[in-house]
């Protein structure tokens, strides 16, 4: 309906205008595939477990993949979707939270919102396959959870969860709550879980998470 509203504006203006507004979704779009290059590829946390460690050595794995309806057609073609898998490194093979992300145009954001897998055991190296092969069924992605909406600042995107949280039942907490940070070096989260009083449970205390680009 908004790309519908833009076309109708853009007839009735003068050809110089018309020029000038139908351009203005471009830089938008630009900024989905800005967040999904942030996103994909491998990342770890083994700098910051090597300076402190209480930290936990984590790496994560996130390529793109095509996701497509019952009907074989292309599932929100305006979107980017992700796989994500986090692991321990001694742990690699068995990843303790597998998602599907939707990296889409969210107002004057980018949402970045993710889905459960019902069956994650059957997407384990996902990433490790062609891209051609890296195609799933919108069933496959399961039920969205969480969202977190980035907006640029510089040559960074900072975005968090919304202020009420998400709902979660792991590890005891009934909420998280997220704030990224997207930069060259790669990201840092801030990823909490609380439990119905409000308690903080698990998650990030005094400093972030920071994953690092592996060479």
């Amino acid at each position: 309906m908004r790309q519908k509203s833009i076309f109708l504006g853009c007839v009735a203006l003068t050809c110089l205008n018309l020029l000038a507004a139908c351009t203005q979704s471009v830089p938008r779009m630009h900024q989905v595939d800005e967040v999904a290059t942030h996103l994909v590829g491998v990342m770890d946390t083994s700098a910051q477990a090597a300076a402190n460690s209480k930290a936990p050595n984590v790496r994560m794995t996130t390529c793109q993949v095509t996701v497509k309806s019952e009907d074989g057609k292309l599932d929100s073609p305006d979107s980017i979707f992700l796989y994500q898998e986090q692991a321990l490194q001694k742990k690699l093979a068995k990843p303790y939270r597998q998602r599907f992300l939707r990296i889409s145009q969210s107002d004057m954001t980018v949402e970045s919102r993710s889905f459960k897998p019902p069956s994650p055991a059957d997407l384990v190296g996902l990433c490790n396959r062609p891209e051609p092969q890296r195609v799933v069924s919108s069933s496959e992605i399961g039920n969205p959870i969480c969202s977190v909406f980035l907006a640029p600042e510089g040559d960074r995107y900072i975005g968090q969860t919304q202020a009420t949280g998400c709902p979660t039942n792991y590890r005891g907490a009934v909420k998280i709550t997220n704030r990224i940070i997207l930069h060259s070096e790669g990201m840092d989260t801030t990823d909490r879980g609380f439990d119905e009083r409000g308690n903080q449970l698990w998650g990030a205390t005094d400093s972030t998470y920071q994953f690092r680009w592996v060479d």
